[in-house]
């Protein structure tokens, strides 16, 4: 049983006990409900005003089972209550309000189901990158894994579960992430996030290879096989070792966070309708456009032509640090 419970439990067992003991005071005494209600509230408390007391031999010897019984109550609560602290209870129930109020201020964060094995890889990297993000996982490791310190907000719960989800701010959410250890319980998170937010992107791991189109079905915009990922992980260290220690430098540099990532043009940005010449990102930005996906054909222009005019819902691929992928989103989004 819980604290939280045995506190219920000894609400209700102080309650009966002042019931029976005004009810006592009624029968042998024949006193009026509220000097025995009086009578019974001072007894229970040990104040004993001495204002009223018992005048039959049954009276006095009730009032002292009153005592003992009531003093007994109040120590047990008292070191209940003292265990409530020492426990980490009263820590729990004001470090899960913080959380609460912090996930209420995101918005376009993610969502990881998974803190062990392949998800820890994933928090890191949002870590590293500057996202916001909020980790639910219900197993025991986990549980210890995050601290206050670590400043990551951490829901330590069932991942397939609707009203953790919800607690997690799937509504308000840009994606969600299920990189859990087992494909079933990958399916059964990507089923009810898809029916809880049908605009969410959603990216899921598939240990089994076969497994990857049924979460596909079930809901999930990407599915990362873990065994493809692995073979093209060891065939590339063999034919282009260059290339991926070059690739896994970048990922793992401390310091300078450099990366590949991406910057979508909206219909308010000043770079609609200018060339790459004109638009001087490398001027504004210092980051190198590798690459820019077609809006219309959604095909990819590699090294692209200084005179290509850029387009709403063009994507712009490049290459630099955080704050230089900062920058270019603003100007993409109209903010710069």
């Amino acid at each position: 049983m819980t604290v939280y419970k045995r506190l219920i439990s000894v609400f209700i067992l102080f309650a009966i006990t002042f019931l029976i003991s005004a009810t006592g005071f009624v029968i042998i005494e024949k006193w009026p409900v509220l000097d025995a209600v009086y009578m019974t509230a001072v007894t229970l408390a040990t104040v004993g005003y001495g204002d009223l007391t018992p005048k039959t031999p049954a009276g006095k010897i009730f009032t002292i089972f009153v005592i003992i019984l009531g003093v007994g109550t109040l120590a047990y609560t008292a070191s209940l209550i003292l265990s409530f602290v020492v426990e980490g209870e009263l820590t729990g129930i004001i470090r899960r309000k913080r959380m609460e109020k912090r996930i209420q201020s995101l918005t376009q964060h993610y969502i990881i189901c998974g803190a062990l094995d392949v998800a820890k890889y994933i928090i890191d990297e949002l870590v590293q990158t500057k996202h916001q993000f909020v980790v639910i996982d219900n197993s025991t490791p986990a549980n210890t894994q995050f601290t206050d310190e670590d400043k990551i907000i951490f829901i330590n719960d069932n991942p397939a579960n609707e009203n953790v989800l919800q607690r997690a701010g799937i509504d308000k959410a840009a994606g969600l992430i299920s990189a859990l250890s087992t494909d079933k319980d990958n399916l059964f998170v990507v089923l009810t996030a898809r029916g809880l937010n049908p605009n969410i992107r959603i990216v899921s791991r598939s240990i089994d290879q076969e497994t990857v189109h049924k979460l596909t079905r079930a809901g999930a915009n990407a599915v990362v096989s873990t065994e493809v990922i692995g073979g093209l992980r060891m065939v590339s260290e063999m034919i282009r070792p260059t290339v991926t220690t070059f690739l896994d430098t970048m990922l793992r540099q401390r310091g300078s966070v450099l990366r590949v990532d991406e910057a979508q043009i909206s219909g308010e940005s000043d770079l609609l309708g200018k060339t790459l010449k004109q638009a001087q990102i490398a001027e504004k930005t210092g980051l190198v456009v590798i690459a820019i996906k077609d809006s219309v054909t959604e095909n990819y222009k590699y090294t692209p032509p200084m005179d290509t005019v850029l387009r709403e819902k063009d994507i712009l691929i490049v290459i630099g640090d955080i704050e230089q992928i900062s920058k270019l989103r603003k100007l993409a989004a109209g903010q710069g």
